[in-house]
């Protein structure tokens, strides 16, 4: 029996910014107030983060900072024991009229037990809900760039199973 991991589906949680901590605390190119939060639910366990920063506010192209994410500087968590670690700094671009956001590149590490895998996904489209800015995942294919043989060579992700709140 091969053994899988439920790392599959990390790499679509990858975007979410802030915390309103006082604008002297944040990273250099962040504006204060920028955060945005996120979730996804992976293999049945939910991983999620909130408050990390921001470059700029939509509609504006801005990046997300992977140490307001990432532990110890975020609040990264999951489920089913995974622990997951962003490997870049994913831009957005916005088209308003198309209620639509578009990430850059995703490359994120997901750890399961002993397997630990890499991914990366270029070109997510994310749908906004309404007039809100929270935007949900179209689906995707992430490629494995690393890791162990246990991890799968690709995974696909369904619509909606990961979003990014902007605040």
């Amino acid at each position: 029996m091969k053994y899988t991991p439920t790392l599959t589906g990390l790499a679509a949680l990858v975007m979410a910014v802030g915390i309103g901590v006082p604008a002297s605390a944040y990273a250099s190119g962040t504006v204060a107030g920028a955060e945005v939060d996120g979730v996804i639910v992976v293999s049945g366990n939910t991983c999620s983060w909130t408050g990390a920063d921001a470059s700029a506010t939509p509609p504006s192209a801005l990046t997300v900072d992977r140490s307001t994410i990432n532990k110890p500087g975020g609040n990264l968590t999951c489920g089913g024991g995974i622990t997951a670690s962003l490997n870049n700094n994913p831009a957005f671009t916005f088209d308003d009229a198309a209620g639509t956001a578009t990430t850059d590149v995703i490359d994120l590490t997901g750890k399961q037990s002993f397997v630990s895998c890499r991914y990366k996904v270029t070109n997510i489209v994310w749908n906004r809900d309404g007039a809100t800015r929270k935007y949900v995942n179209t689906p995707f294919t992430a490629t494995k760039v690393s890791g162990s043989f246990l991890c799968p060579g690709s995974f696909s992700a369904a619509a909606g199973e990961a979003s990014v709140v902007f605040r």
